[in-house]
């Protein structure tokens, strides 16, 4: 095996210090997954955007702020005090000093989130969050409208997807794992509901970006998905000119 570091294996024909990859894609696709794995392999920043979006989302049921009062909502963006740290391999999200990184991840927040998303005063103001934080490059960003909306000129672009059955049954898992009491049926009818608020909304829908890979992941394991994604940005297919 040679000595060289993942930046030069994986992508010998560019600078990844100076990289924006979008991994766009609906819930239980496994997109999260395999963005940090992606971004861990690269040795750059993750920005886990759907996390912004829950953040604001816990802080409106918090302060009561009803999502149809624009004014409110707008204030509220304006001075929430968020901010996304790396701890080890994880990433922590807190608001202020602290950290919600749990709080945010309920299936109430869950479904919040999606409302709030379709909110042009939160997507106007997380999207200037998000560029200023990827300014400098280097960056994997996750979510549902990276490569169509925030990072339309991204080097490098991925959309995860994967059956509704594989979805339903990895976020299953996930909340089994956090302890929640929750059935399977349950969480299928979640992911469509999140599914369609997601697709069908006005401002930014989840659609794959026209220059998109699209990876289905149904029957491929993180590493197999992230695997695929570094044999793209080591030929450098997908960037632009």
């Amino acid at each position: 095996m040679s000595g060289k570091s993942n930046k030069e294996e994986y992508a010998p024909q560019v600078d990844i210090a100076n990289v924006v990859i979008t991994v766009d894609g609906p819930a239980g696709a496994g997109k999260s997954t395999a963005s940090k794995l992606l971004a861990e392999k690269l040795h750059i920043l993750y920005l886990d955007t759907g996390a912004m979006y829950r953040a604001v989302a816990l802080e409106c049921k918090r302060e009561g702020v009803d999502i149809e009062e624009s004014e409110k909502l707008k204030k509220l963006c304006t001075r929430l005090d968020l901010a996304l740290k790396s701890e080890g391999q994880e990433s922590k999200v807190f608001i202020g000093n602290e950290d919600v990184s749990l709080a945010i991840r309920s299936r109430e927040i869950d479904m919040l989130s999606s409302k709030i998303s379709a909110k042009q005063e939160v997507r106007e103001a997380m999207t200037r969050l998000q560029r200023k934080i990827a300014s400098g490059g280097g960056i994997v960003a996750e979510g549902r409208d990276m490569g169509t909306v925030v990072f339309p000129r991204a080097n490098f672009k991925f959309f995860i997807t994967a059956s509704a059955v594989v979805r339903a049954e990895r976020r299953y898992r996930e909340r089994l794992e956090r302890g929640e009491n929750v059935s399977r049926a349950e969480i299928e009818q979640e992911l469509r509901k999140r599914d369609h608020q997601d697709c069908t909304r006005a401002i930014a829908p989840l659609v794959p970006a026209k220059d998109a890979v699209i990876i289905d992941t149904t029957n491929l394991s993180p590493g197999q998905v992230v695997q695929q994604m570094l044999e793209i940005i080591k030929h450098g297919k997908h960037m632009d000119p």
